[in-house]
């Protein structure tokens, strides 16, 4: 063989050797298709997660290792698992919770006739059932804190850590109150200060692993601090109901004495203040205490008087308070409106509700065109459905408390606690039958009474 055939046949098996020439179109190793699948299964059960490989022309290639991880707490999981003579192997693989620990890859790394080739499947979650209760006290005391405790437990009694709406009923409706979170232990706790009867309702959606629920109606008995009046069976009930008044603030008493705020006096303007009234708005003082009502609850009242006297009534009022005399209600007499007949604040419509009230601008219950000495703000009446006043027209607002007495909201005797109460702080009785609702202002010392015929000329 020449030299120069010698440089050929080198130079040809060199490209043979580094694949130079290769014709166009020549055979790739054959790809492979692996695929993965896994049964439903509830969190914390096992699912069966099987990879199927097969070569191009479908055929099942056995004796495969084949490669799964799923992620966990940030570090790949992995196994190995290898393929029978049918190109399929399985596994079991334990669920959880959270949807994103559930992906499942599948890889194979191939060898000298089959390339690599992966897959990946997420193992389905199963909602298991799940029972929502909450649970506490029945009953709990005007102003005192209760707790709630909400459960949440899955169908197989595992603890569900979630979300958990809990809903108060109200006129309108289910209201959403607030949201809590069950913790590790499916427990939380909600801390309530009710201040009256209420009905509550605990519930959670769905979770990725566990369905929602809703507990039953839990009711809450808010029960007065004071001790109810109980009235006589035979007793009449005001002809006007009114709504019960705000909550009591502060502790005690808690009496607030304060010049009247522009809101109040453009409300009190043209009803129980009008032109040509003895005093104006420089002289009247707003009062603010709390109070024990019927029911035996803490309310805040409010009232109108002038400002030599508004410290006296407030005094009485505050006494009063600690002394658990109760006062069915305390608004302002322009709660009521302009009345015709009072010519000021509607004092027919403020007794039939059995309103304690002061300063209104008005003629005297039964006379038209005299003016009353609520017109000055000295003058307080007391649970006026229950202590009458006979009016030259008549008994009002009923007659049948005026020959009754209650030990503690209805006086027809100087001795009563809370004539006694009024006189410590300079506010007067009148006497009798005539006014039985009507205190004056005369300063320290008051007397207990003044004269009958006295008061039904000049009295309410």
């Amino acid at each position: 063989m020449s030299s120069t055939s010698r440089v050929v046949l080198f130079v040809a098996l060199l490209a043979l050797t580094l694949g130079l020439g290769s014709p166009a179109g020549a055979a790739e190793p054959a790809p492979t298709t692996l695929a993965v699948g896994a049964t439903r299964a509830y969190a914390g059960a096992h699912s069966t997660v099987t990879v199927t490989l097969t070569d191009a022309g479908g055929q099942p290639v056995a004796g495969a290792e084949v490669r799964l991880e799923r992620p966990a707490d940030g570090v790949d999981q992995v196994q190995v698992v290898t393929t029978g003579d049918d190109g399929t192997a399985a596994t079991e693989l334990t669920a959880d919770r959270d949807p994103d620990l559930n992906h499942v890859s599948a890889s194979y790394a191939g060898d000298e006739t089959h390339a690599a080739a992966s897959d990946e499947t997420t193992m389905p979650l199963a909602k298991r059932s799940s029972t929502l209760r909450l649970t506490g006290p029945h009953r709990v005391v005007d102003e005192q804190k209760v707790t709630l405790v909400v459960r949440w437990r899955a169908g197989n009694d595992d603890p569900v850590a979630g979300p958990v709406r809990l809903f108060r009923k109200v006129p309108q409706g289910w209201r959403l109150a607030r949201t809590v979170r069950t913790g590790g232990d499916g427990t939380a706790r909600v801390t309530l200060r009710p201040r009256t009867d209420t009905r509550w309702q605990a519930r959670a959606a769905d979770l990725p692993w566990v369905r929602g629920d809703r507990s039953a109606v839990h009711r809450i008995d808010n029960r007065p601090p004071g001790t109810p009046v109980r009235l006589p069976k035979a007793a009449p009930r005001p002809r006007r109901s009114l709504p019960a008044q705000s909550h009591a603030v502060g502790t005690g008493a808690h009496l607030v004495v304060s010049r009247i705020p522009a809101r109040i006096w453009r409300q009190m303007t043209g009803i129980s203040w009008h032109r040509g009234c003895p005093v104006g708005r420089s002289q009247l003082r707003l009062v603010r205490v709390n109070y024990w009502d019927y029911s035996g609850y803490r309310r805040r009242g409010e009232l109108v008087a002038n400002a030599d006297a508004a410290r006296a009534m407030g005094g009485a009022l505050a006494e009063m308070y600690r002394r658990d005399l109760p006062i069915r209600a305390m608004y302002r007499v322009d709660r009521f409106g302009w009345g015709a007949r009072s010519r000021g604040g509607d004092d027919y419509a403020s007794m039939a509700a059995g309103n304690t009230s002061a300063f209104n601008c008005r003629d005297v219950t039964g006379r038209p065109g005299t003016r009353s000495p609520h017109s000055w703000g000295r003058s307080l009446d007391v649970n006026t459905w229950e202590n009458p006043y006979r009016s030259a027209q008549g008994t009002v607002p009923n007659t049948w408390w005026q020959s009754h007495s209650h030990p503690r909201v209805a006086w027809r005797s100087s001795t009563h606690a809370v004539v006694e109460v009024m006189a410590r702080h300079g506010l007067r009785w009148t006497y009798g039958l005539g006014d039985t609702q009507h205190f004056d202002y005369v300063g320290s010392y008051a007397r207990a009474a003044v004269a009958p015929d006295r008061c039904r000329r000049y009295c309410d």
